[in-house]
């Protein structure tokens, strides 16, 4: 299976972390969020990734280079990324989703017990949307909205007390999912305010007006956002060796 990860944005919430480089290229143990996410991914035996880069996109196309394992990962540039939201990233690589793909946040780290999972897990809905669960949310998290394991609505938005879970940047595309995203982001970026969009905005769509959004719950496992310093200064210990 192919994976997107999203890479494209500065991380302007870690500075003065990311003052020289981007988010993704941050260190963690003896490599970096991407280095991470990528060594995750071959190890899985994921066919293929695409990296989506925009600030200082040298660096990240230096280190993708300097890769030498058996999964091809290659990168698509955004020239848009300093005025457009990441709906706009996942425009720019549509041509990449021709078939059954994971779609990665590129600032979110997971151990591989949670990617086998994810990858192991049943295929009873087109698109799904890897969530995780705890004892109450706030305005920063990716809140969801569940029907038993469907999604009813996804959004930082959502009020907190209504939140049935959360998103960990993580989702899965099969069967007819691809097609259905592709469609819904050509729709949305021929909209006024399409460059703005968070590439979730798409799923919310999709659940609101299809019914065929699922969920996988990965409680228990490993993983970690990678928003603010405090984020990055709490990154969980197994990810550092």
């Amino acid at each position: 299976m192919k994976t997107i990860i999203l890479s494209a944005g500065r991380g302007s919430r870690l500075l003065p972390l990311t003052e020289t480089r981007p988010k993704c290229l941050l260190p963690v143990g003896e490599t970096t969020v991407l280095g991470r996410q990528l060594d995750t991914l071959e190890a899985a035996g994921v066919s293929e990734a695409v990296v989506v880069t925009g600030f200082m996109t040298a660096l990240v196309e230096d280190e993708v280079a300097r890769r030498s394992g058996p999964m091809p990962v290659t990168t698509m540039f955004n020239p848009f990324f300093q005025i457009a939201d990441n709906l706009a990233s996942c425009w720019m690589v549509r041509d990449h989703m021709d078939g059954d793909f994971l779609l990665i946040n590129g600032d979110t780290l997971f151990e591989a017990a949670l990617l086998e999972d994810v990858l192991n897990s049943p295929h009873e809905l087109p698109v799904q949307v890897t969530i995780d669960r705890k004892s109450a949310y706030d305005s920063d998290d990716m809140k969801v909205q569940l029907d038993g394991s469907r999604l009813r609505a996804i959004g930082k938005s959502l009020p907190p007390e209504r939140a049935d879970a959360e998103s960990i940047g993580m989702l899965r595309f099969t069967g007819e999912g691809p097609a259905i995203y592709r469609a819904k982001l050509e729709q949305m970026m021929r909209t006024q305010d399409g460059v703005s969009q968070w590439f979730l905005k798409a799923i919310d769509a999709i659940a609101s007006t299809t019914g065929q959004v699922g969920t996988f719950s990965i409680e228990g496992r490993r993983w970690n956002e990678v928003d603010t310093v405090e984020d990055y200064e709490g990154i969980d210990g197994y990810f550092k060796t």
